[in-house]
């Protein structure tokens, strides 16, 4: 036997168009510009975001960073008027990369150890005129390596030394909180180093100073012109350095996770995956597997790649930068380092019209 059901208990026909009888329709909740506020998910804000900032030695003009359109390294005294700015803005922290004279480079990173080095001098004269604006500094060899590398070589120089690099980063660390930052920040995957350094600062005295960890950074194509920046790809003859022998690989998800639950164990503060916008799944594991904040930095390559396309006339900038940067915090990030943190900051960020 065939059912049949009459055509109008299921449509009706208005002024000769097709109306279904729908009980449930979402695009109700996207109306308006009001309603649309009202159900966001996703809300970013300058309190979010992290700007790294490149500091170089003298008092000459900022420099610009050719392959990161609108990146500029800045003097220490510029770099306390971009501060200033930063806290204006509403951003409550920064994090401080070295741009090194090559002259100060060796292949153990010796500079890295200096009392009075520069970005300890930078981290003291921030601390100074914005004692608010939270910083965070680099733990890692690789700005004043002759090689590029973020740790010392072994004997035979075929791959970078574990444990003797992270004795230095150790030392590293406890020069930077006495300098006065708030996060030591290791980038280097060692293996151990997390709970090395907070050995290290709780036994000189500086159990307050956080550790940021960079846990699961991949060995990625991303970076090469924050190499460009900092000057570790001049030091190394290359952009595209191989560090696959610390960095993870790129087709890893599970060994993020164990990378992450390490760092976890051995103390860090804050987790980081690195880069941000091509591993969104990683950060989302992250996010589920920890009550630890979470931070995903958006890389110098992601930043170039939206600048060239929008340049091109591809893309419009403010839009795809404010949707790149949801998408890292919708996937879970609690923070994002970014390049365009001040200029997102300028304007209402958390969703479209």
């Amino acid at each position: 036997m065939v059912r049949t059901v009459s055509k109008n208990a299921t449509e009706t026909s208005m002024e000769g168009h097709f109306k279904q009888e729908l009980i449930r329709r979402p695009r109700r909740l996207r109306r308006t510009p009001a309603i649309r506020g009202l159900v966001r998910e996703t809300v970013l804000t300058p309190e979010d975001l992290i700007a790294p900032l490149f500091v170089i030695d003298g008092e000459g003009k900022p420099e610009p960073v050719e392959s990161m359109p609108g990146v500029r390294r800045l003097t220490i005294p510029d770099l306390v008027r971009e501060c200033r700015e930063l806290r204006d803005l509403g951003i409550p922290a920064a994090a401080l990369f070295p741009r090194m004279d090559p002259a100060l480079k060796d292949a153990r990173g010796t500079a890295a150890l200096d009392p009075d080095g520069l970005t300890l001098r930078a981290v003291r004269a921030v601390k100074e005129a914005v004692p608010e604006l939270a910083l965070l500094t680099d733990i890692a060899l690789d700005p004043f390596t002759t090689h590029g590398h973020d740790g010392v070589l072994n004997a035979a120089e075929t791959e970078v030394d574990n444990d003797a690099t992270v004795e230095i980063l150790c030392e590293m660390a406890v020069l930077h909180a006495r300098a006065g930052v708030d996060f030591t920040a290791p980038s280097d995957m060692m293996d151990g180093r997390v709970g090395a350094i907070r050995k290290a600062l709780d036994a000189a005295g500086f159990s307050g100073t956080g550790i940021l960890a960079y846990s699961v950074k991949f060995a990625s194509a991303y970076y090469g012109p924050f190499r460009d920046a900092v000057g570790s790809a001049s030091a190394a003859g290359t952009r595209l350095l191989d560090k696959q022998g610390y960095q993870l690989n790129p087709a890893n998800r599970r060994e993020a996770l164990t990378e992450a639950s390490l760092d976890e164990a051995e103390g860090a503060d804050i987790l980081m995956v690195k880069p941000a916008g091509a591993y969104l799944d990683i950060i989302r594991d992250v996010r589920e597997q920890t009550r630890l904040p979470v931070a995903a930095y958006q890389v110098s390559g992601e930043y170039a790649q939206i600048h060239a396309a929008a340049r091109l006339g591809w893309l419009d900038l403010e839009s795809i930068r404010d949707e790149s940067l949801l998408a890292i915090k919708r996937a879970g990030a609690d923070m994002i380092l970014t390049y365009f943190a001040k200029e997102a900051a300028r304007r209402s960020i958390g969703g479209g019209t």
